[in-house]
């Protein structure tokens, strides 16, 4: 009887030693199973990642530090939008007018905003460490797109939009040392808290909306600048003709006021309808000129008879 015992014991034993070897073998083996499918997926993610990278890119071709032109042109129309809101408070707090404050004839954009902007974050992307480098980036971005404005509107558009020459600390009245470090201030809000804030929003709109939205702004935009910018070549012509004003090449201004204005009937009743003294005035309330002898004078003291303004709400106390 105890013999049999022993032997019982003992294959019980090897059985339980069997059964373990079994548990481990199962188990090593759906280890294996587990980490061939990891692996499996891991490489299927991924090939995917690397074929949504690839059609990303395929998306965004044209890109400026890895920012679509599609979304640069968001940025231009949204910041045109809001420079032309804010000008346009300006105005009515400080004058106590409701007046025009857009760029063009036609649209709501006050283009200033909107280039600067678009320039700046695109220009600051190297900037963007920390409010030190980003003050330093929004002084020299921003004064070099306000220089650059200023002089394109003087030299191709005779149109002087600003003139800093009273301030201390400018160069050539186009740029000053104040509005230099208002620029740096406003780079660390727009970057650090402005600009997020219109990326979450442009986020929200699907591309296939954005894209061919913001291209058929840019393209009104576009006509709009083009359209107002004959309209007022065409006002500095009338002005030296009608009002013997010397400007900066009158000549080249009045041979254009002949062969365009005078001597083509149909552009004549077009100019005179829709770009009127009164439109070009109460479109342009600040638009100044430039004499022969270097004088800046706002256009509208040429027409005492036409409000700048369209609504005069208050005056202003202070």
């Amino acid at each position: 009887m105890i013999k049999g015992d022993t032997v019982t014991e003992e294959k019980a034993k090897v059985e339980k030693v069997n059964e373990k070897l079994e548990e481990e073998n199962l188990e090593e083996k759906n280890l294996k199973e587990e980490s061939l499918e990891k692996e499996s997926t891991t490489k299927i993610k991924n090939k995917e990642n690397k074929n949504n990278k690839k059609t990303n890119k395929s998306k965004n071709k044209f890109t400026i530090f890895n920012i679509p032109i599609t979304r640069l042109f968001a940025y231009f129309i949204i910041y045109s939008i809001i420079g032309y809101i804010l000008e346009t408070t300006f105005a009515l707090i400080t004058k106590g007018v409701l007046e025009s404050r857009k760029s063009f004839l036609y649209g709501p954009f006050c283009a200033i905003y909107g280039l600067g902007a678009t320039v700046m974050i695109v220009g600051l992307q190297k900037f963007n460490k920390n409010n030190y480098t980003l003050f330093f980036g929004g002084v020299l971005v921003g004064s070099i797109v306000e220089y650059l404005v200023s002089w394109i509107g003087e030299m191709i558009f005779k149109i002087k939009w600003w003139d800093y020459s009273n301030m201390p600390f400018n160069i050539n009245g186009r740029i000053c040392l104040v509005f230099s470090i208002i620029w740096g201030i406003l780079a660390i809000y727009l970057m650090s808290h402005f600009n997020p804030k219109i990326d979450k929003l442009l986020n929200k709109i699907p591309l296939k909306v954005l894209k061919p939205l913001s291209i058929t702004l840019i393209v009104f935009l576009f006509l709009d600048w083009v359209i107002s910018s004959f309209a007022v070549q065409m006002f500095y012509a009338r002005l030296a003709n009608k009002k013997n004003v010397e400007l900066q090449q009158s000549s080249i201004i009045l041979e254009k006021y002949n062969e365009l204005y005078n001597e083509n009937e149909t552009v004549n009743k077009i100019v005179n309808t829709l770009f009127s003294d009164e439109t070009i005035i109460k479109s342009f309330p600040n638009l100044k000129v430039t004499t022969k002898s270097g004088d800046t004078i706002l256009v509208h003291s040429f027409f005492p008879e036409i409000e700048p303004y369209y609504i005069k709400l208050f005056i202003p106390k202070f």
